[in-house]
């Protein structure tokens, strides 16, 4: 199959801004070598958004329909039938790649209290369950989670693998996820000077297991980071776009010894094998409008 020749940014949450920002940005982020980009849902009352945001959007913007941990209480009891019959409309959208962004959330202390924990296990459970009922792969958060995040998958044996989006793992987690045939997240927090660890994984890595990703509008690289003192001022944090992508990634290219051009290509190849779906888009008409 032919590759395409641009960057793949595999997790951004481009719903947060209007139709008309997310057409500048998808021209100027093309403009920069940006071709493809995955948008995750966070709960049902998300999904249309994403989904006509990806169909609206050019190139090969595709998308993921799940239930984010931080989202589980909001979205409610039905939020896990929601996606259910979601997923089971007859449909046969392209654009639609994962489940996600699914998983857990232990970072802040109530979410590691009762309800919010097992509510959040459950959701997890259910979710993973729909992934493998309709063989889609996986967009993965794991915030101070990840060995309860492995296990689940684990005791479900789930088989179509994803992506473990922003990874921050010890190397002996990498290697569990990588087992189970998942690829890891790496985005802008892995530029600042202080992001020792994950630019040891970085380096330390196979060259297929790495996918990049900016999670825009959050987890913003080190250039445009606003400090804590000048926030307190009234500046703004300026938010992350796929826009940044082209950057982060010559800044990993750079931390393996590698040229951006055979980066590019590693990184959609890898980006291809972790959403199957997202491969075939590229190769239909409708994948390169």
């Amino acid at each position: 199959m032919p590759r395409p020749a641009f960057w793949i940014d595999t997790h951004a949450h481009l719903d947060v801004w209007s139709p008309a920002d997310n057409q500048r940005m998808a021209a100027a982020a093309q403009a920069a070598g940006v071709g493809a980009c995955i948008i995750p849902a966070v709960a049902p009352s998300h999904f249309a958004a994403v989904r006509n945001l990806a169909h609206g959007l050019r190139l090969a913007y595709a998308y993921a329909l799940g239930i984010h941990p931080l989202y589980v209480a909001q979205a409610g009891d039905g939020a896990v039938n929601a996606l259910a019959q979601t997923l089971a409309a007859p449909s046969d959208d392209a654009r639609l790649v994962a489940v996600g962004e699914c998983g857990l959330d232990l970072f802040e202390p109530q979410l590691q209290q009762e309800p919010a924990r097992s509510a959040q296990i459950a959701s997890y459970r259910a979710q993973i369950q729909l992934a493998q009922q309709h063989a889609l792969p996986l967009l993965l958060h794991s915030r101070r989670a990840v060995d309860a995040v492995l296990k689940e998958l684990r005791a479900a044996h789930f088989q179509y693998g994803g992506i473990a989006h922003a990874f921050n793992g010890s190397w002996q987690q990498a290697q569990q996820f990588l087992d189970l045939g998942f690829k890891l997240g790496f985005g802008g927090a892995c530029t600042y000077d202080r992001a020792r660890h994950l630019q040891d994984l970085i380096r330390r890595l196979p060259k297929d297991a790495i996918v990049l990703e900016t999670d825009s509008p959050d987890m913003p690289p080190s250039w445009l980071y606003t400090p804590k003192h000048e926030r307190a001022t009234g500046q703004q944090q300026a938010p992350n776009t796929p826009l940044q992508l082209p950057r982060i990634a010559a800044f990993i290219a750079q931390v393996r010894g590698v040229t951006v051009a055979d980066w590019q290509a590693q990184t959609t190849a890898n980006a291809l094998a972790a959403l199957p779906r997202l491969a075939i888009l590229l190769t239909t008409k409708t994948g390169a409008a």
